[in-house]
């Protein structure tokens, strides 16, 4: 059914929640940020959005109660929350306590006017993302089911360079593949990632490819090597109009400051 109304989402991304409330990655308490994040967004005076997306690295120590923590703060908002996994993720415990009661697990879904299909570029023990054949086919067939109406895509690893030699060395694997299947259906607008931790925004072709900073700590962008960066945890609004436009914005946390510059705690042995 199709509306005239604009849809709003929030976007979060690679919250790394723990299922031990107290733990910490690059010196940020996640739990503590994510719910800084929630509310701001949700208290920001402004209508609920339509739908939360959410681009994975939801628990960095694969726990089940991670995601249940997860849960319990989504839960109460009233709010459609769609995710899918990232590197970090167990996605056989992310598709069981993230599939019902108002929460859906990849899958496709209709957003407003807006067609929207989630990916899982998971690969077992690698830091990489790579689109398994089944999901690329999958992927085809969303689009040709979406053929009259703009698409957004949604995915854990950018599919393009973001011009950071390391963060790029660790992105889609097969990209090519991915992109081909883009190029071949004009309705797609967007595609919306995450796992690089900063904000991103390019115009490739017709398509607009964006990343979102994480809900926890952030990396600088257009580095060779990693450099923990001085930004705040972050998130981004999208508005999709009807006919197929779109405007986003990210928005950093006005009261978290970040007084030195992190460690990047996971080197020599990092799952980013």
């Amino acid at each position: 059914m199709s509306s005239s109304r604009i849809t709003r989402l929030l976007h979060l991304t690679d919250p790394h929640l723990y299922g031990d409330e107290s733990r910490r990655i690059y010196g940020v308490n996640t739990a503590s940020s994510f719910r800084s994040v929630l509310r701001e967004a949700m208290g920001s005076g402004m209508a609920p959005p339509d739908a939360i997306v959410v681009t994975g690295d939801i628990a960095d120590d694969l726990s089940a109660q991670a995601y249940r923590r997860f849960r319990a703060a989504l839960q109460g908002l009233g709010v459609p929350v769609l995710c899918l996994p990232g590197n970090h993720d167990d996605r056989t415990v992310m598709a069981q306590l993230l599939n019902a009661d108002g929460f859906q697990y990849c899958g496709q879904a209709v957003l407003g006017n807006w067609g929207a299909v989630l990916l899982d570029t998971h690969v077992p023990g690698e830091v990489y993302g790579q689109l398994a054949e089944s999901e690329l086919v999958r992927l085809d067939a969303a689009l040709r089911e979406f053929s009259e109406q703009p698409v957004l895509v949604l995915l854990h690893h950018p599919p393009i360079p973001i011009d950071s030699a390391w963060l790029d060395g660790l992105g889609l694997r097969n990209a090519r593949d991915f992109l081909a299947i883009i190029d071949r259906h004009p309705q797609v607008k967007a595609v919306l990632a995450g796992h690089v931790h900063q904000a991103f925004d390019r115009l490739r072709g017709r398509v607009r490819v964006l990343a979102t900073p994480s809900t926890c700590a952030q990396f600088t962008p257009r580095t060779v090597d990693c450099v923990m960066d001085l930004r705040p945890p972050g998130y981004r609004w999208l508005s999709l109009t009807p006919d197929g436009r779109m405007q986003t914005e990210v928005m950093w946390l006005c009261d978290w400051v970040v007084d030195a510059r992190p460690n990047d705690d996971r080197m020599g042995g990092r799952r980013d």
